[in-house]
């Protein structure tokens, strides 16, 4: 029986392991494009500097890939930072995205060795279009319930958290759109901060190099540091 919101009682300790681990070996398979590519025969300079360059596509579907997973794990770590409770929808949620994400490889390979064909150039831009879609629900569920899996953010937060995926999920579209076309390429008019935000800190959290609420040591010193009324909320950071 899957447990209501309300009683969400399963820490988020396990399920960032298991993200982070298929984040990771996402990001380690992409490399298998290159190294089962031959370069052919070589005889000299000329001929290897030759073979490397035939090669600038499969470099680029496997940069852009791995920038591209390493957003998306960004966006997740961010999110994850202010979560306190889950949920068996959230963890499902989760392990959808991660079905897609884990298809990364395969559809750049998709991208890479078969750009000739329509389902080939539109096999990268679909994959992480269904990951960032994956990734909003999941958010849209928690924020849903934030009394009880986001208790320390506030309304604002939640809602500007919720605005960026709802923008990045609108840009990936438009990333598809042009795909059957120009395949890997309609990421690169995409600003990367933009496609993948994923809102701003919520106030009263520290960053790295203070602390969290309620653990700071006896005797340490703290200072505001300064923002302005439109940037990201002021934050603790510790005096050395």
């Amino acid at each position: 029986m899957i447990r209501s919101p309300r009683s969400a009682s399963l820490s988020t300790r396990r399920i960032e392991a298991f993200t982070d681990g298929v984040f990771a070996i996402a990001a380690t398979l992409l490399v298998l494009d290159l190294t089962d590519h031959s370069l052919g025969e070589v005889d000299s300079e000329a001929q290897m500097w030759a073979a490397l360059g035939d090669m600038s596509n499969l470099f680029f579907n496997f940069a852009l890939s791995f920038v591209l997973l390493c957003l998306l794990w960004r966006v997740h770590v961010q999110q994850f930072e202010h979560v306190q409770r889950v949920d068996t929808t959230v963890i499902w949620l989760n392990n959808a995205r991660l079905l897609f994400i884990v298809l990364v490889p395969f559809a750049t390979n998709l991208t890479t060795e078969y750009s000739e064909f329509v389902a080939g150039r539109l096999a990268m831009p679909v994959s992480f279009f269904l990951a960032i879609l994956c990734s909003g629900l999941q958010w849209e569920w928690m924020a849903r319930h934030a009394d009880v899996m986001l208790p320390e953010m506030t309304t604002a937060d939640v809602v500007a958290f919720g605005r960026a995926s709802r923008s990045a999920l609108i840009i990936s579209a438009v990333v598809v759109a042009p795909a059957p076309w120009v395949g890997s390429w309609a990421f690169l008019p995409v600003p990367p901060r933009r496609r993948l935000h994923s809102g701003t800190a919520p106030q009263g959290r520290l960053i790295r190099g203070g602390c969290r609420r309620g653990e700071c040591r006896r005797g340490d010193q703290y200072s505001l540091g300064t923002a302005s009324t439109h940037s990201a909320p002021r934050v603790l950071t510790r005096r050395r």
